[in-house]
């Protein structure tokens, strides 16, 4: 595990303090499960990016194939 230092926002820090009164958990389990829970999320956002790329660059090609096709005549085999 690794150990770190770092600076929060009073506003972030004071509303942190508050849940975790409620919640009764450790700050430092808490932060951990946060940073987990924020790292999935950015992944997802960054695979859905990498996705609409990659589509848009097969829309591309697929359009160009289906024209080629509609050009063909049904009965020129």
């Amino acid at each position: 595990m690794k150990t770190l230092s770092l600076k929060l926002d009073d506003a972030v820090f004071s509303e942190t303090e508050q849940v975790l009164s409620k919640l009764k958990k450790p700050r430092n389990r808490y932060i951990n499960e946060a940073l987990l829970y924020y790292n999935r999320l950015q992944r997802k956002k960054l695979l859905s990016k990498l996705l609409e790329a990659e589509s848009k660059l097969v829309s591309e090609e697929s359009l160009k194939v289906l024209a080629e096709f509609e050009n063909l005549d049904e009965y020129d085999y």
